[in-house]
């Protein structure tokens, strides 16, 4: 199958984070064992979802070292949206194909597979490893679970290219991302006995206020990256619950916040900011008017930063491939500093455009599909 013909297949199924993405998973896997490619699965722990990892061996049988071609095979939903068409029915017009995930990132797992027979037929010195994940766009919660599995199955390879849309574009570096859920346990009483209770919304919601100061002072005092658009780390809070009634203290609220990091900026050093506000402001108070109040932080899914080495080979000849030697860095999150944490180094490149992405009629150009497919037969050259 062509490279159009993969992404109307994997178009066709609804990978929306929320759902399982097997049905494309084991669609994926029985193919390529057809090619003679033995793929392996790495589930989830309620074996709803699962990542492929595939290795087609240099021409001599050698499975170590070569190239990791690496892309997530969830989307984000499609509720409330107002698309043209079917967004899980791949539809081409004026040069592009529509649908959800045809940018992010289909377009890149469709190509890698469109190529796999020629990688077959390549006289190749080196492998090529095909790393398809669940659960990025929940941050990055699948990856992890694949990852450990090829460390511990001693798979070594040299490079990887994680195919987030760039436009067939160099990308070199780009911030973490860290999501967390905070719970606040105050006590309830009713309005008119104000003293009584705890008010948790309002202790919420100064710890909210601390977590906008130090995203301020990022803003205000850096440090500072100019080639990223928004040159700092940020933080922000994007969900909040709690109360039950108008005229009722509200013993409890939760609400969630994450930040994103410059590769530079420890996570735990920004995280302990919020919590020793907690430890050594909030919760002191807090316990003045109520001794069993709590305020309990989980962290959630978290994916380090990129920051790419230009002496690495994969840099080298990624750069050499594209004929792309600018410096590019993006705000967004990918699994790429996943892969570099195990010393496999890292690069982003693939088809479409970030802006084109999660949005109503999501598109892919023909022609940077067809970029995207010069671009692999020439990696796979090259090794």
């Amino acid at each position: 199958m062509n490279a159009r013909t993969w992404l109307q297949t994997l178009v066709g199924f609804d990978t929306t984070s929320r759902n399982s993405n097997l049905a494309l998973i084991e669609t994926t896997r029985d193919w390529l064992k057809q090619q003679g490619v033995e793929a392996w699965l790495v589930h989830n722990p309620e074996r709803t979802k699962a990542n492929l990892f595939a290795t087609l061996p240099a021409s001599d049988g050698n499975t170590q070292g070569g190239i990791v071609l690496s892309g997530h095979t969830d989307v984000v939903p499609v509720d409330g949206q107002d698309w043209s068409t079917d967004p899980f029915k791949l539809v081409e017009a004026d040069g592009r194909l529509y649908g959800r995930g045809s940018c992010d990132m289909k377009g890149f797992i469709a190509a890698s597979l469109a190529l796999v027979p020629e990688y077959l037929s390549m006289q190749r010195a080196k492998p090529i490893h095909l790393a398809f994940s669940y659960d990025e766009e929940v941050g990055c919660a699948g990856a992890p679970y694949m990852i450990a599995d090829l460390h511990d199955r001693g798979i070594r390879p040299e490079g990887c290219v994680v195919g987030e849309p760039t436009g067939m574009q160099v990308v070199v570096a780009h911030k973490g991302i860290n999501l967390f859920r905070c719970r606040v346990h105050g006590k309830a009483a009713h309005s008119s006995l104000t003293p009584r209770g705890c008010n948790a919304i309002e202790y919420a919601a100064r710890l909210i206020c601390h977590i906008r100061d130090v995203a301020d002072s990022f803003k205000a005092q850096g440090p500072y990256d100019q080639f990223y658009d928004v040159p700092f780390s940020t933080m922000t809070t994007n969900q909040i619950q709690g109360g039950i009634a108008v005229n009722t203290i509200p013993e409890f609220c939760e609400f969630s916040y994450e930040f994103r990091n410059l590769p530079g900026m420890p996570a735990d050093a920004i995280q302990a900011q919020v919590e020793r506000y907690v430890a050594e402001t909030l919760l002191p108070r807090m316990r003045a008017e109520f001794g069993d109040a709590a305020i309990e932080i989980e962290r959630g899914a978290a994916a380090p930063g990129l920051e790419a080495s230009e002496e690495a080979a994969i840099t080298q000849l990624v750069r050499a491939l594209t004929d792309d030697r600018s410096t590019r860095k993006v705000a967004y999150g990918t699994e790429a500093g996943l892969f570099q944490g195990i010393g496999i180094p890292t690069v982003v490149c693939g088809p479409g455009h970030i802006e084109q992405a999660h949005k109503p009629d999501e598109y892919v150009a023909l022609d940077q599909l067809a970029g995207c497919e010069t671009f692999l037969r020439k990696l796979g050259q090259a090794l």
